[in-house]
């Protein structure tokens, strides 16, 4: 016989927890717990089926549900994808040298908006126009909530009810099809598209301009390629076009970083610093993605257009909150120093494992998993990772992995069991192999790899 909802609860293990969660969360798992048992023993098809109806069982299972009920949905996993910024796993890491910061801020008064030299109000703006302005050589700073509604402010501001000129083949699809032309058009301002897909020339850009044209755009294609019979515009051009016709130039570099990453054996991806030197008027670019820091979305550029923004109502609606702008400030500032960026922030730190730094990570998880003499075929094996967000979509890395082909259990169980874990370990599975990329993974989280193994083989 099932016990009751009373008889539960006053055992003393339940009384214990009622200390940490809330009495109506307890009870609503004691009655989940109860009626999932009845559920399944209306189910039983023949005698020789049972339901494990003890006490103890239901008071385990009911602590387990309360648990599970109180605990975040916003959980902690162990990336083993080898993917780096991805996107479903929450991007890039913020650096353990600014938690400290990060937390100060967090848990007492700050100065986010009071000018402490001059006793009155402030901007929270000015948190971050120095290190960025430094960054970049450009004249000034604002930091919206994503990249996307960076564009959005800036199309709104520049041109409302105006012409924005694009080339065909850079109207892109962003994560969430998320469109440019989807975009603009919220922005108000009126699309105009250029060339072709595959091929767009400087004199289409100037046939295409008009009295209504405002803005001259370049987005750059950091989440796709089109290869073969192609011909772009650089920014350098499409500036010299802006000159000529006195209208602002504007790119959108998506992922942007400080770094030219092609010195550490990646492809070459434009720079923030590159595209203001070649005469871009604005500049807007993710912080979350390879720039290694929280989400933002930054624009950088002439002060002239760039005060406008500051003034259109809808940077109160898109602006960044105090842990962000702590965030990126302390992210920012390791840039001053790029061997300090490399070393520190987690993104960059990944993206320029040496292939032997890897291969010691390996041998000392696959030391780690050995010990537990798993029925498993266990190897260290060559692969490749991705540096994921839409960056670099044809970038593969060389890396190493740990590749698990179980003996006595399918693979995708084997994934199953170890995603759903209390680690939440998150994996590849391909070729019937359990495979975990150590470029993405900490070597704090080695232990709880094995033991959620061992859990799992079990």
């Amino acid at each position: 016989m099932l016990p009751s909802v009373d008889e539960v609860i006053g055992d003393k293990r339940i009384i214990d927890i009622l200390s940490k969660f809330p009495r109506s969360l307890v009870l609503e798992s004691i009655r989940q717990v109860i009626g999932l048992k009845r559920s399944e023993i209306s189910n039983l098809s023949n005698d020789n089926e049972k339901v494990d109806m003890s006490f103890d069982t239901i008071v385990e299972d009911c602590i387990n549900k309360s648990k599970i009920s109180y605990s975040l949905s916003l959980k902690k996993v162990i990336n083993a994808t080898g993917t780096v910024v991805h996107t479903n796993l929450g991007r890039s890491l913020l650096s353990e040298s600014i938690k400290d910061e990060l937390w100060s801020s967090a848990s007492r008064y700050s100065n986010l908006e009071y000018n402490l030299e001059e006793g009155e109000r402030g901007s929270r703006y000015t948190h971050l126009t120095e290190t960025i302005k430094r960054l970049t050589k450009a004249e000034d700073v604002l930091v919206v909530n994503n990249n996307a509604a960076a564009v959005l402010l800036v199309l709104n501001t520049l041109a409302k009810e105006k012409e924005a000129i694009v080339s065909r083949g850079e109207l892109v699809e962003v994560g969430g099809s998320f469109r440019i032309p989807s975009i603009m058009e919220l922005s108000g301002a009126k699309l105009v598209e250029v060339g072709a897909t595959n091929k767009t020339h400087l004199k289409d850009y100037e046939n295409a301009i008009s009295e209504e044209t405002k803005v001259l755009m370049k987005v750059h294609t950091s989440n796709y390629r089109i290869l073969g019979f192609t011909e772009n515009i650089e920014i350098k051009e499409l500036s010299v076009l802006g000159k000529k016709y006195n209208i602002p130039v504007i790119e959108d570099l998506g992922s942007g970083i400080f770094v030219d990453l092609s010195k550490y054996g990646l492809s070459y991806e434009p720079t923030v610093l590159d595209s203001i030197n070649q005469g871009a008027d604005i500049v807007t670019f993710s912080g979350d993605k390879m720039l290694g820091g929280p989400q933002a979305g930054i624009i950088v550029g002439k002060k002239e257009y760039i005060q406008k923004m500051k003034k259109n109502q809808l940077t109160r609606a898109l602006r960044v909150d105090k842990l962000t702008i702590c965030a990126l400030e302390a992210t920012l500032r390791m840039y001053l120093d790029e061997e300090k960026a490399i070393k520190e922030i987690p993104t960059l730190r990944m993206l320029t494992y040496k292939i032997e730094e890897l291969e010691e990570k390996a041998n000392n998880l696959l030391n780690k998993i050995k010990i537990l003499n798993l029925s498993a075929n266990i190897n260290i094996e060559d692969g490749f990772s991705q540096v994921g967000g839409g960056s670099m979509p044809l970038e593969t890395i060389k890396t190493k992995v740990i590749a698990i082909t179980p003996n006595n259990m399918n693979v995708s169980k084997l994934e199953q069991k170890l995603r759903l874990s209390e680690s939440h370990i998150v994996a590849r599975v391909y070729d019937n192999k359990y495979v975990l990329d150590v470029r993405t993974i900490f070597e704090d989280e080695y232990d709880d790899i094995v033991n959620e193994l061992e859990k799992a083989f079990k």
